[in-house]
């Protein structure tokens, strides 16, 4: 009995004696895998760091090649867009060579027939801007006093807008000028039809819309022609606007001036240099 009890106190002792020494077992095994683990993250960054060192040149090299494609081909198209607008250039470059003796020959042409007919062109006219300060716009006249100050201003001056013409210079004092209107009953300008050339004179009836009288009985007239000076008896230079066929009747053809002369606030004096003749034909009539 003896004999067994000491027998299954000694295996007790061997078991305890395992248990903790498996236990130190794990302990040291967990520790070294820990450190293994440790290391091994180590070891791995360093190898991905080592391999992207070791990648990057090479990938810059295999990338050297698709740079190189993508260059030549943004550079082929741009050469074939240079060489399309080339072409277009050189079409419109030879249009304008062509323009070019068209006009060079007509300017000849044209300084040839002036020789001929000894013809002299028009001087440059001189103009000034007025500001205008008072307007008459009733039953009995259509006028306006413009502003001169000091300008050179003689009577008979065309007056301007920026549309057409609106009236011409009557009367200066001092520093004002006295303009009377297209539409004033005392004016009369001579015109003419720009497309068919029909002359006439538009005539002032102290309404808005003057009248067309002197056109042959056979002219064409039509609403919506343009009414442009004719040059007739010196008063104005042929070509200025006037203003359009509003209404054509059997008796009676009237006009609307391209400007509204109601709303003015400025005009053009222009000099075309006719006030000596308007005052040799003045004195003529006296």
């Amino acid at each position: 009995m003896k004999r067994r009890r000491s027998l299954f106190l000694h295996l007790n002792q061997l078991k305890l004696l395992a248990k903790k020494f498996a236990l130190v077992i794990l302990f040291v095994a967990s520790l070294i895998l820990m450190l293994l683990n440790k290391n091994q993250s180590l070891i791995l960054d360093q190898a991905s760091g080592a391999a992207v060192k070791f990648a990057a040149p090479v990938v810059d090299v295999l990338v050297v090649p698709a740079k190189l494609l993508s260059y030549g081909y943004d550079y082929f198209s741009e050469l074939k867009r240079i060489k399309s607008d080339n072409r277009i250039l050189r079409a419109e470059n030879k249009k304008l060579r062509l323009l070019q003796d068209k006009y060079k020959a007509l300017e000849i042409e044209n300084k040839l027939l002036a020789e001929l007919l000894n013809y002299v062109p028009l001087p440059a006219a001189d103009f000034v801007s007025a500001h205008v300060v008072a307007e008459e716009n009733n039953a009995f006249a259509h006028s306006m006093v413009a502003y001169i100050g000091d300008s050179v201003v003689e009577k008979g001056d065309v007056v301007l807008s920026d549309n057409g013409v609106i009236g011409r210079v009557d009367k200066i004092a001092d520093a004002y000028a006295k303009i009377i209107l297209i539409t004033d009953i005392n004016s009369k300008i001579p015109v003419m039809v720009e497309k068919t050339r029909v002359r006439g004179v538009l005539s002032g009836d102290n309404t808005m819309v003057p009248k067309l009288i002197f056109v042959p009985l056979d002219a064409q007239v039509n609403v919506g022609d343009r009414i442009v000076t004719s040059g007739v008896s010196g008063v104005f230079p042929a070509g200025l606007p006037v203003g359009q066929v509003a209404a054509v009747s059997k008796n009676e053809i009237k006009v609307k001036p391209f400007t509204a002369l109601e709303k003015l606030e400025y005009v053009k004096i222009v000099r075309y240099g006719l006030g000596g003749l308007i005052k040799q034909q003045e004195d003529g009539n006296e």
